[in-house]
């Protein structure tokens, strides 16, 4: 692949490098939902989600459409669970992993 293919690449691990959009996109998982439904899920405040959101959104991750004085939230592409699901398995086979050397030792 070329360089700006590894560009993009990087830019959308990078739109899903924050523990807080990750958490965001986990909630749109079941479906579509407006920030106000998506705020009190969160830790964080609300001219901070709507940023992440933004983030997620330029990197074509979610999408949005009004709805009267709300906006709704949507995952644009599915396949980001899959990234998100891959790398928790990884995680969760590390982790097997360091228990198993821990207890021989």
């Amino acid at each position: 692949m070329s360089n700006m293919g590894n560009q993009l690449i990087s830019s959308v691990f990078k739109a899903l490098g924050h523990p807080t959009r990750i958490q965001i996109l986990k909630l749109l998982r079941k479906g579509e939902l407006c920030v106000c439904d998506i705020l009190p899920n969160l830790d964080s405040e609300q001219s901070n989600t709507s940023q992440h959101l933004t983030v997620l959104k330029n990197q074509g991750i979610v999408e949005s459409r009004k709805d009267g004085s709300k906006v709704i939230y949507a995952i644009k592409n599915q396949e980001v669970y899959q990234m998100i699901d891959l790398v928790e398995a990884i995680i969760l086979r590390q982790i097997e992993e360091t228990k198993t050397s821990l207890s021989r030792s």
